[in-house]
């Protein structure tokens, strides 16, 4: 399908499949497409081109209140002038459900996301994960085939958007029901999903399951967006059994694994993640490992408990990497301005053409 306007393209000849009762995130940036693809889904928006298929019927001309849709929004929209019950059952009142069913319906639900006996409190004595809960309860309960999520953990704080990650997580196995996630925070795309898709100026770079994109990278751009990478830029000096020597603008010079056909001269990019460096205070001992080894200076020590860091500078050319600390406190008393090795298997690292 596609969505155009003018000549700007939101939304460029996309074709994918969601499989029932999986859990499907799309992950991009802002202004990416997601949104405008999401709205087409839900029939806000028509397609320009193409046709859209939920459950195996088209859709193209249904109105969204006849989809076998709905979507929870980032802000939620619940109305705070109705009681919790009230919200949740407002979809079913509107459908013209007796009054004994829905109260029994309602009551069901709020079990089921873990909010019993709730349906006579005010939506502003619930705390954010419980309107979160509230709101999802509302469109569950009218049993949709296909639930649409736009960035609804966007307006919570951390932790509590951590939190909901589970909840949500936990939510959409224990309903079945197909979920359909946007976001710009590659986490929450990681952490939920059955399958990702990575999307970049009105295109998915890259459908696959969370580690799949985390791993096997199969562009530049997801390489840089999905997970913390360095980046080294270069040219390919040598290029022979996958793997590619990336020599840069400043004279650094690192081994990588090549991803597609790479050949040598050609412009590259390479990519290390932090937590696949080793450290070690004499490079002896990452020689021995067999790594290819390097001399830095730590220039920022960046402590945040499990996820701490240091930051450091290469020594021929003054590279800047971000390597992850070990949990074994080996390097508790690291300090600035301090001299050490650093290697990594040039197998864990991948290099592109660009």
């Amino acid at each position: 399908m596609a969505k155009h306007y003018g000549a700007f393209r939101a939304v460029d000849d996309l074709s994918f499949e969601v499989a029932r009762g999986s859990f499907f995130s799309i992950l991009g940036p802002s202004g990416c497409g997601k949104t405008t693809l999401l709205r087409m889904i839900a029939g806000f928006l028509s397609p320009d081109s193409g046709d859209i298929q939920i459950g195996g019927k088209p859709m193209n001309g249904v109105p969204p209140n006849q989809r076998p849709v709905n979507m929870v929004f980032q802000h939620l929209a619940l109305f705070p002038m109705m009681s919790v019950g009230e919200n949740v059952g407002y979809g079913l009142a509107r459908r013209g459900v007796a009054k004994d069913e829905i109260q029994r319906r309602v009551g069901e639900m709020l079990e089921r996301v873990s909010l019993p006996g709730a349906q006579a409190k005010r939506v502003d004595q619930l705390s954010g994960g419980q309107k979160q809960r509230v709101a999802i309860a509302r469109s569950l309960v009218l049993e949709p085939t296909l639930l649409l999520l736009d960035e609804p953990l966007g307006a919570l704080d951390l932790k509590l958007r951590e939190h909901m990650k589970i909840e949500l997580k936990q939510l959409q196995a224990a309903f079945g029901t197909t979920f359909v996630y946007i976001t710009h925070d590659q986490s929450e795309a990681l952490v939920l999903s059955d399958h990702v898709a990575v999307m970049n100026a009105g295109k998915f770079e890259q459908v696959g399951t969370p580690q799949a994109l985390y791993y096997e990278p199969q562009t530049p751009f997801v390489a840089g967006f999905v997970g913390a990478n360095n980046r080294i830029a270069g040219h390919a000096t040598e290029a022979s059994g996958g793997v590619v020597t990336v020599t840069s603008a400043e004279g650094l010079v690192v081994p990588a694994r090549a991803i597609g056909k790479v050949a040598r001269g050609e412009a590259v990019e390479a990519f290390v993640r932090p937590e696949v460096a080793r450290l070690a205070r004499t490079p002896d001992v990452l020689r021995d490992a067999g790594l290819p080894t390097f001399s830095a200076r730590i220039t920022s020590l960046l402590f945040d408990g499990a996820n701490s860091a240091v930051l450091l500078h290469e020594a021929q050319s003054n590279t800047e990497f971000r390597i992850v600390l070990p949990q074994t406190g080996e390097f508790a008393d690291l300090t600035v301005g301090e001299t050490v090795a650093f290697g990594f298997d040039p197998q864990r690292a991948v290099c592109f053409t660009v």
